[in-house]
């Protein structure tokens, strides 16, 4: 009985080369595609700006004046900042070779804060993003649609190329929240083999 258990913790220590390999391979493409979606976003944001005359009067539209655009553009640019870095840890652990403690220190790194309950950080950068998603997209409704009980205008009739701009970094963040929520999974699965290989 006592060599089963031997036999069965050494091969949860212990996963075959080419899962290990194939583990990093997808934690490194995910984290590139993260970094990747979460500088587009940001950056399709902060340079969104159009101007426009109408009756002889000058109006613009900037990211900048919407307090939700800010947001959503802080929150982009802080997932991608925690995204290269943890990009740079990954490549590290993975050119060193995949052992157990390889996934624990990636564990520990995907952890932000431990008091009853662990969150990794790949959650709060999810609910962050979530939160400058949500904002951003409320406010672009209004801005493609208005509000007629308020009487808010609707400004992407007039300012099409600002609107589409905003568009296309909101999608960007939704598809960086759902790679998060996927690195969360992952290390999530690891983890859990970790922990059962201690029993």
């Amino acid at each position: 009985m006592e060599s089963v258990q031997r036999f069965q913790t050494k091969v949860v220590q212990n996963p075959p080369r080419k899962s290990q390999k194939l583990f990093f391979i997808a934690q490194i493409s995910l984290r590139i595609l993260a970094v990747v979606a979460t500088f587009a976003a940001t950056w399709i944001m902060v340079t969104s700006k159009q101007s426009k005359e109408i009756f002889g009067i000058k109006f613009a539209a900037k990211y900048s004046y919407s307090s939700a655009f800010q947001f959503f553009a802080g929150a982009n640019a802080a997932a991608c900042v925690f995204s290269l870095l943890s990009l740079v840890l990954v490549s590290v652990l993975s050119l060193k070779g995949s052992r157990p403690g390889s996934y624990f220190f990636l564990l520990l790194h995907d952890m932000f804060l431990e008091l009853k309950t662990c969150f990794s950080f790949f959650q709060i950068l999810m609910v962050l993003l979530m939160a400058g998603c949500a904002a951003a997209t409320a406010i672009g409704f209004v801005g493609l649609y208005g509000n007629n009980h308020t009487g808010w205008m609707a400004i992407c009739n007039e300012f099409g190329k600002f609107c589409n701009r905003l568009t296309v970094s909101v999608a960007f963040s939704y598809l960086s929240f759902l790679i998060f929520f996927i690195l969360t999974v992952m290390s999530a699965n690891k983890s859990r083999l970790i922990q059962l290989s201690s029993y």
